[in-house]
């Protein structure tokens, strides 16, 4: 059975074919802010940290995610990555939800996930690695939408889907782009004429509350408010605005941007799902490379389907039973990481890889 799917930009797939991709040409490995969806991407980063593939000291290589692409990513930068990740994957997935829990009990809780895979101490370190950089994307609310008070919020996160629905660009009227980056510059692509948002240097007093806002789900999980450095306000996911891609990351002609992700398709913002055609500008899709779990594999996955967002409800008087099946779908992922390195090192990779479906 096939387990792995691999599509590529017109430009990524152009370098595959012709022989010339390998992983020095990776620029970017973005986390999209996909919910309970990554931990289908976690065989994915645990191989890539053992075999130390990705980035150098002569060219790091950029991790830019939102929400929980930015959580995983965080694990990457710290002294033992691997038992860091691990630590980040038992705590996630044990993560407590019941019929009781509020916006400001989930925040606590997510806290307590920060807390037990960042160590304070280790925070310096991260900041200062010299083979990643790391690029972590909240949405600081405006108007109605910083709100805590459930239907003004809602009322808000309305507005912002009607006119997002007519121009993407409306969606900024809500929600800035605050982008929280490590290394001595901020990433490239924040440089872009189209970027419209804001860089804001890591350190070691905002290092968690970045990362914790970055997952701050709206009306869901209380934001997080005033964060040291950056303008004033509330920060939310950062999945409102850049949900899996919106950016061209590629720096040189030759850079390619790899994706893991679960389906197909690309979507901008998290308010874009239910838009037919929304997709990311073709400069940001020429250089991707998308690699996704086959359908045939995702059928041998607890249900038949990749964990989601849905599993706290539909589970919510059997969390044991949504944690027995998270953690078999973590088990069954473990070997993707190591297949598609394999591919890519026996070159095979370009007998596997196909045009990415823009329709």
């Amino acid at each position: 059975m096939q387990r792995l799917c691999i599509r590529a930009g017109k430009r990524a797939l152009e370098m595959i074919r012709d022989g010339g991709f390998r992983f020095d040409r990776v620029a970017a490995y973005v986390g999209p802010g996909v919910g309970p969806r990554w931990l289908a991407a976690s065989g994915f980063d645990l191989t890539f940290l053992r075999s130390g593939v990705l980035g150098s000291k002569s060219r790091p290589v950029l991790l830019a995610g939102s929400s929980a692409g930015a959580w995983r990513f965080a694990a990457w930068l710290q002294p033992e990555p691997e038992k860091s990740y691990r630590r980040l994957l038992d705590a996630y997935i044990g993560i407590p939800c019941d019929r009781r829990s509020t916006p400001a009990s989930l925040k606590r809780a997510l806290q307590d996930v920060v807390n037990a895979y960042l160590e304070d101490d280790a925070i310096p370190f991260a900041l200062a690695h010299d083979r990643y950089r790391l690029a972590v994307t909240a949405a600081r609310a405006k108007s109605l939408a910083a709100s805590e008070t459930p239907w003004v919020q809602k009322l808000g996160l309305a507005m912002c889907y009607l006119v997002n629905r007519l121009d993407r660009r409306h969606l900024f009227r809500f929600f800035e782009r605050v982008v929280f980056y490590s290394g001595p510059l901020p990433p490239p692509f924040c440089f872009h004429p189209g970027f419209r948002g804001r860089a804001v240097a890591l350190n070691p007093i905002n290092f968690k509350h970045a990362v914790l806002a970055s997952g701050a789900i709206p009306l869901v999980i209380e934001g997080v408010t005033d964060i040291y450095g950056a303008p004033r306000g509330v920060y939310r996911d950062g999945g409102v605005i850049d949900y899996h891609l919106d950016h061209d990351y590629a720096a040189r002609p030759d850079d390619v941007t790899l994706l893991f992700h679960h389906e197909e398709r690309v979507i901008p913002g998290w308010l874009d799902k239910k838009i037919k055609g929304r997709r990311p500008s073709a400069e940001a899709l020429d250089p991707l490379l998308v690699v996704y779990p086959s359908p045939q594999f995702v059928e041998t996955f607890p249900g038949g389907k990749i964990p989601d967002r849905d599993d706290f409800v539909n589970c919510i008087d059997d969390p044991a039973g949504r944690i027995l099946n998270w953690r078999k779908v973590v088990e069954l992922c473990a070997p993707l990481g190591e297949e598609f390195v394999e591919l890519v090192q026996s070159g095979r990779i370009r007998q596997a890889a196909e045009p990415l479906n823009l329709a």
